[in-house]
């Protein structure tokens, strides 16, 4: 019981940095997504949304926080890490995960049109991977929710301002 609980603890406060890492996001325009690769309780890669600014579509938060991971560690392979991300990946991302061989993912808000790990098909149990991925989600859901709304009302407000 301890245990869950001090794992309960830890998974808030990598999706807070996440979080953290969305708002920097949004204040370039960017959708609010953040994320935060962590091993043996390091934050050892950060990322948040970046496709607008870096013209680069595959530029979503997940990926940047493994690019800088990689990075960190000069391997390819992510082996024993927690990915803490604020949306529910997509199949790219998931993909990434997989190849990456991230141990587990935990992500804050579903995603109802591309998520990958629930909402649109649960890429991580397919049988064809060689790699599986332990998935925890709902970890400060509503604040990365609210975090999103307020974003896409604000873009939408703005345009019909524009008009």
């Amino acid at each position: 019981m301890q245990e869950q609980e001090s794992i309960k603890a830890q998974d808030e406060r990598f999706m807070r940095e996440a979080l953290q890492l969305a708002e920097q996001g949004a204040a370039l325009g960017e959708v609010p997504v953040g994320a935060v690769l962590v091993q043996d309780g390091d934050i050892i890669g950060r990322g948040f949304n970046s496709p607008i600014s870096l013209n680069d579509p595959s530029a979503h938060a997940e990926v940047q926080a493994i690019r800088d991971a990689a990075a960190h560690l000069q391997n390819y392979r992510l082996p024993d890490t927690t990915l803490y991300v604020t949306l529910e990946p997509c199949h790219m991302c998931a993909g990434l995960i997989v190849h990456a061989r991230i141990a587990r993912v935990v992500f804050a808000a579903n995603e109802p049109r591309a998520g990958a790990a629930a909402s649109q098909g649960c890429f991580f149990s397919q049988s064809f991977l060689n790699h599986r991925v332990e998935i925890s989600s709902g970890v400060l859901a509503q604040e990365s929710a609210q975090m999103l709304k307020a974003f896409f009302k604000a873009r939408r407000e703005a345009k019909t301002t524009a008009l």
